[in-house]
């Protein structure tokens, strides 16, 4: 069948499998033009099937050389219902991994369930023995506890409703938004969901199983951005679970021998989650705009790369006085931040277009799902029914 983008909302409820190849094609590309990486070589990455998850699994194959097992949460294709983005990443990931002899096999699952949690570990016995690196890389909205609760996060403020510009995806317009604030029941449903307590489960059921190295990595991921984004992120719901989060390192490292747990905190970047947030897309269209004229934009494959090669499996790691891992360090910069304060101040309808790369915003949207690349021909005809080697439906 013919696949073209359906969007609703802030996600696209198609996906194109020629367009998810090649996406995951021209970041494996990148990763093996670069320096290879002395780092890990046994890795899970929990969450490994679009964004920050996936370009991390691609940095430790194509960089480190490194065995990986995924664990993703994604739907193949039914009758004419095109698979989600993540299965045909995944799909494209093992192709790759094969022509080049690297071990690439994938757990399709609920990450926060006791069930995948020992299906990993199997596998990981079976086939590698123990892990070296666990990249903890989930951004889910809900999750289901063992005693069948179910808690869902918001983005939501935890003092003062906020308000501020945003940007209406839908026709490019600027626009107030004011964010509610958040319930303290919500506020702990959002950190049950997005903070630390379900990595902590993890390292201890791998440590318990003996299926992770003495001296091995935990690492997890973060935002924190500028102050515009602070009332709703860093302040907000979000960022309780986050602070929970950075909490639960410190945990991990002092109770689970012979593990080191860090938390990284990345630039911000067109994913499924930051379209959801209110005020973060026009934030980075802006950005965009800024980093790209002087050069130093990152997408998600060379953020990941960066930290492996200048973090990570660097001679010595480097953390800030809160002992986070910043790889958003060239978004915080003092030039790049003023630049896109004075953006912020005077953008409008009139000027949106001038004044951020909104095209680049849209560009990477749709290119998350397999479209708009221009060697892809969207009016063919396409087999949608692509299968996952190492998952058997």
């Amino acid at each position: 069948m013919m696949v073209e983008p359906k969007v609703r909302g802030f996600i696209c409820t198609t996906a194109h499998a020629q367009g998810c190849r090649e996406n995951v094609k021209r970041q494996v590309e990148y990763v093996k033009s670069q320096p290879k990486v002395d780092g890990a070589k046994k890795v899970l990455v929990i969450g490994a099937s679009t964004g920050y998850g996936l370009a991390s699994r691609i940095s430790s194959a194509f960089a480190c050389g490194a065995a990986t097992i995924g664990v993703i949460f994604d739907k193949a294709a039914s009758g004419n219902r095109t698979a989600s983005a993540g299965w045909y990443n995944t799909a494209a990931f093992e192709e790759f991994s094969a022509q080049d002899g690297i071990y690439a096999k994938t757990i399709n699952g609920d990450a926060f369930s006791q069930e995948i949690k020992e299906q990993t570990i199997e596998l990981i016995k079976k086939d590698l023995g123990k892990v070296d690196l666990v990249v903890y890389s989930l951004a889910s909205p809900r999750r289901t506890t063992a005693d069948g609760t179910v808690y869902s996060s918001v983005l939501k403020t935890t003092g003062s409703p906020y308000t501020n510009k945003t940007i209406d995806l839908r026709n490019n317009a600027i626009s107030k938004t004011t964010i509610p604030s958040a319930t303290e029941d919500e506020i702990a449903a959002t950190v049950k969901v997005m903070g630390g307590e379900d990595w902590k489960d993890w390292m201890t059921a791998l440590k318990a199983a003996d299926a992770i190295e003495d001296g091995a990595m935990t690492v997890a991921y973060s935002y924190i951005g500028p102050e515009v984004t602070h009332p709703m992120y860093l302040n907000g719901s979000i960022g309780m679970a986050k602070n929970h989060l950075y909490k639960t390192a410190e945990e991990i490292t002092r109770e689970v021998a012979g593990v080191n747990a860090y938390v990284s905190i990345n630039k911000a970047l067109v994913t499924q989650s930051s379209s959801a947030i209110p005020v973060v897309p026009l934030y980075i269209s802006i950005l965009y705009k800024v980093m790209k004229e002087k050069g130093i934009h990152e997408g998600c494959i060379e953020q990941m790369y960066r930290l492996y090669h200048e973090r990570l499996y660097a001679p010595q790691l480097a953390l800030d006085e809160q002992g986070l891992i910043r790889i958003d360090d060239w978004e915080m910069r003092d030039d790049v931040q003023d630049e896109v304060t004075a953006l912020w101040q005077s953008i409008t309808d009139d000027n949106v277009k001038a004044s951020s790369d909104i095209d680049g915003y849209w560009e990477d949207f749709y290119r998350m799902f397999g479209f708009e690349f221009p060697n892809i021909c969207y009016s063919d005809d396409i087999d949608i029914d692509v299968k996952i080697p190492s998952i058997e439906e």
